[in-house]
């Protein structure tokens, strides 16, 4: 028996401690913050339309406070009807550009992170402070899940030049101002076109675009969102 023991054993594979399979990695945590968005009716846009792509700024640092404020979630929320006007609006973009994807950057955004936007401009007062970030007691379109942030990009993710950044805040940023600062040479003739893109697809959606922000648009109004929508808290 000893021998056969021996025998068996022999035939076994020898590890070293550098040579030992790897422990299979865990699968990510669930996010909770992600689950009450979904737990609130709001819909992740890309189960919609799998070509909307998608690069949340507020979980990252690159954003105007230079903080990740949403932490765990990364996918972009809204709710049932303004994700598929978003979905339409990813229609006629690709029907006009098949080569163009939307990109967006925020949609959904409780009003707990609306509090963390709004804490983290400590130096400006209430009133300076409105012209950065919604007053959280009030709440913004975002936090009733029906505004969205985005931009055009290739089909590969790379964002199409709007003359400025996301999040800039100044007047090269504002539609209302691109015929001037086109003519003042301050904008060009395709940073102007690509926003111009960005707009036919999302308002022939039904979404209205406004005057400050180039990348900002609303499914509703305030006041409809607020009679068709509780705030997410």
């Amino acid at each position: 028996m000893r021998s056969l023991i021996l025998f068996l054993l022999a035939g076994m594979p020898v590890f070293s401690q550098n040579d030992r399979p790897a422990p299979r990695p865990l699968p990510p945590a669930p996010c909770e913050d992600e689950r009450r968005l979904e737990a609130a009716g709001l819909v992740d846009v890309q189960t919609i339309d799998a070509t909307i792509l998608v690069d949340l700024k507020y979980s990252t640092t690159d954003n105007f406070v230079k903080q990740d404020v949403y932490g765990c979630i990364t996918r972009a929320f809204l709710q049932k009807e303004p994700a598929r006007m978003l979905a339409k609006a990813s229609q006629l973009l690709q029907k006009e550009r098949p080569d163009l994807r939307l990109l967006v950057y925020d949609g959904a955004r409780s009003r707990a992170v609306q509090w963390k936007l709004w804490k983290a401009l400590p130096q400006y007062p209430p009133k300076l402070r409105e012209n950065y970030v919604a007053n959280p007691k009030e709440g913004s379109i975002h936090n009733y899940g029906c505004a969205v942030d985005l931009t055009v990009a290739t089909a590969e993710g790379e964002p199409l030049d709007m003359g400025t950044p996301f999040d800039y805040f100044g007047d090269l940023a504002y539609p209302r101002k691109e015929a001037a600062l086109l003519k003042a040479g301050k904008l060009t003739r395709q940073q102007v076109e690509n926003r111009k893109i960005l707009r036919r697809a999302m308002e022939g959606a039904g979404y209205e675009s406004i005057t400050s922000e180039w990348w900002h648009f609303n499914a509703y109004s305030r006041e409809r969102a607020a009679q068709r929508y509780k705030i997410v808290e």
